[in-house]
C-alpha cells in the first residue's frame, strides 16, 4: 500500500560506510577521470563512443556538489545544530581535510612544469600553465571572482567553491531545521530553480554552466539541495525495497535522458533521486572493499589531472618521435587511466591518510580532550573526503 512505502513514523535508515553511497563516490570519481582523460586518446571518447563523455562533466560535478551537502548534513548536521561542534571547528575540520592534498598536488604540478622546462621540454598547451593563473588556484579563491585559476589543476575550482559552502553550512542548517521535511525539500528544489532563472536573467548563463569565476554561485544551490535531501532523509522513512526501485528507475532515467542532449534539469532530478535512494537503503553487510575504494575517491579527484598531464606528456613525446600506431596509443591511454587510479591509491595511503591522521590528532588536542560529536554509524564523507 502506498502509505507503507513512505512514512514519518518509522525510524529512518542511518548513514553508514561500505554501502551504496560509498559505491557511488568511487564510481563518480572514476567517471571524473574518464571525463578528464577522454580527449587524450587517439580519438576522443566523445566521438568514438558518445558525446556524454565530454558534455557529461557538469553532471559529475553536480553529483559531487549535491552529495557533499547531503552527506555533510547527515554526518554533522545534528552535532553542529545542537552545539556539540562549533561552527569554527566544523569549518576548520573541512578546510584541513582538503587543503593539504590540494597544495601537494598543485606544487607537484609546478615542480613538474619547471623540471620539464629545465630539460628543454615545453608544454604542449602552454596556455594551461600561465603563471598569472596559479596564485588564485593555490589559494583556492578562484571561485569568487578573483582573477586566475584557469589551467594547472583546474578541477580544484569546485574545492574552492565548497569552502564557501562550508562557511555557509551552519546558517543553512539553522534555516532548514526550522522546516518540516517536505517544506525543506520544496525549498531545496525551488531554490535551485530560482537560482537557475536568476543566472539566466542576470548573467546569461544557466547556473550549472557558470564560469569558474562564479563557481561559488554554481555550487551553493546544489549544496543546499543536497542538505535539503538529507533533512528529508533524516525525517521520512522510505521502504528499502521501494528506495532500491527508485534508484534503479532514476539511473535508467538518467541514462535515457543523455540521448536527448544535456537535459540538465531532468538529469539533476535523477541524480538527486539516486542519492536519496542510496541513503535510504540500509547497509546490512558493509563491504570493506567498497569502503576502501570510497576513501580513495578524494585522492582520485585531486590527483587525476596531474597524472594526466604527466602521463600524456610522455606519451605525446613518444608518439611524436616513434609515430605510434593507433592500437598502441589506445593501450597507453588505458594504462594512463589505470595509472591515475593506482596513483590515487598510493597517494591516499602513503601521504594523504597519514597527514589526516596528524590533523585529527591535532584537532583532538585543540579541543582539550573534549569528546568529539558522535556521528551516525561511521563518517561516510562526500567525494572531497
Amino acid at each position: 500500500m502506498p502509505w507503507t512505502l513512505i512514512s514519518t513514523r518509522n525510524e529512518t535508515t542511518p548513514i553508514a560506510r561500505g554501502g551504496w553511497l560509498d559505491a557511488l563516490r568511487f564510481i563518480v570519481a572514476f567517471l571524473i577521470i574518464l571525463h578528464h582523460f577522454q580527449a587524450a586518446g587517439p580519438v576522443p571518447l566523445a566521438e568514438a563512443v558518445h558525446p556524454v563523455f565530454e558534455r557529461g562533466g557538469f553532471l559529475l560535478t553536480n553529483f559531487f556538489l549535491i552529495d557533499s551537502g547531503y552527506v555533510l548534513m547527515r554526518v554533522y548536521g545534528a552535532a553542529v545544530g545542537q552545539g556539540r561542534m562549533s561552527h569554527g571547528d566544523f569549518v576548520l575540520k573541512r578546510v584541513l581535510r582538503v587543503v593539504p592534498a590540494h597544495l601537494i598536488m598543485g606544487l607537484s604540478l609546478v615542480a613538474l612544469v619547471l623540471l620539464s622546462a629545465s630539460v628543454g621540454i615545453a608544454p604542449r598547451n602552454p596556455e594551461w600553465f600561465r603563471w598569472d593563473q596559479l596564485p588564485a588556484q593555490l589559494l583556492l579563491v578562484q571561485s569568487y571572482g578573483v582573477h586566475g585559476g584557469l589551467g594547472w589543476n583546474a578541477p580544484t575550482w569546485s574545492i574552492s567553491a565548497l569552502i564557501g559552502c562550508y562557511l555557509c553550512f551552519p546558517w543553512i542548517l539553522r534555516g532548514l531545521t526550522r522546516l518540516g521535511p517536505w517544506s525543506a525539500l520544496a525549498l531545496g528544489i525551488g531554490g535551485y530553480l530560482v537560482a537557475n532563472q536568476l543566472c539566466w536573467s542576470l548573467l546569461a548563463y544557466p547556473v550549472y554552466q557558470m564560469p569558474m569565476g562564479y563557481g561559488f554561485i554554481r555550487a551553493l544551490p546544489l549544496f543546499v539541495l543536497g542538505m535539503s535531501l538529507a533533512w528529508f532523509a533524516q525525517s521520512v522513512w522510505i521502504h528499502p525495497r521501494f528506495a532500491g526501485w527508485i534508484g534503479i528507475a532514476a539511473f535508467c532515467g538518467l541514462v535515457v535522458a543523455q540521448a536527448f542532449g544535456k537535459t540538465a534539469l531532468v538529469s539533476l532530478a535523477m541524480i538527486s533521486l539516486i542519492i536519496l535512494a542510496a541513503g535510504a537503503v540500509p547497509v546490512r553487510r558493509p563491504s570493506r572493499l567498497v569502503e576502501t575504494a570510497a576513501l580513495v575517491s578524494f585522492s582520485m579527484f585531486i590527483s587525476n589531472e596531474v597524472v594526466r598531464i604527466a602521463w600524456f606528456g610522455v606519451v605525446n613525446a613518444a608518439n611524436t618521435r616513434f609515430a605510434l600506431s593507433e592500437p598502441v596509443q589506445w593501450v597507453l591511454w588505458g594504462c594512463g587511466v589505470l595509472a591515475a587510479v593506482a596513483f590515487a591509491f598510493a597517494f591516499h595511503f602513503a601521504v594523504d591518510d597519514r597527514i589526516q591522521s596528524r590533523v585529527r590528532a591535532w584537532l583532538k588536542r585543540r579541543r582539550g580532550g573534549r569528546r568529539s560529536a558522535p556521528v551516525e554509524a561511521g563518517p561516510v564523507i562526500s567525494l572531497e573526503g
